[in-house]
């Protein structure tokens, strides 16, 4: 039996990336996290990001490019993200979260990260740097 996909997005405006801290289950309450949730029978990966992107944070997305690599969460789960490119909307904390926050990129390590996320954002965070300056991943 595979893993059971969950989507994550590195959500970029103006060279900014966007953390979710999590207000529930009560163990991850008050860490950060890059948002996103569990595919859906019958979704592609790319349809599940964007759905839940809009149920957590109110926007609407479009996925860019798949960040190399996947990361294991808790057992049969396993990590993908994407970059991705807001597309209308103001970000809020609808679902799951209780507060938002834009991180340049000398500010990653500014948050508690929960674990299972920070090498999927080290690995956005390298993939940022290849980028022209001041410009996220996908050139967003």
């Amino acid at each position: 039996m595979s893993d059971r996909v969950v989507v994550a997005g590195a959500v970029y405006d103006r060279g900014r990336l966007l953390a979710a801290r999590r207000s529930a289950p009560e163990e991850l309450a008050g860490r950060w996290e890059l948002p996103g949730g569990k595919l859906e029978p019958g979704e592609s990966p790319e349809q599940a990001l964007v759905r839940e992107l809009r149920e957590e944070l109110g926007v609407e997305t479009e996925p860019v490019e798949r960040v190399p690599g996947e990361w294991p969460l808790k057992p049969g789960y396993v990590l993908r993200v994407w970059t991705v490119r807001l597309l209308s909307g103001e970000p809020r904390p609808l679902e799951d979260h209780d507060a938002l926050r834009w991180l340049g990129p000398h500010e990653l390590d500014d948050v508690d990260w929960l674990d299972q996320d920070r090498p999927a954002v080290a690995a956005v965070a390298g993939l940022s740097a290849e980028r022209p300056a001041g410009r996220g991943p996908g050139g967003v």
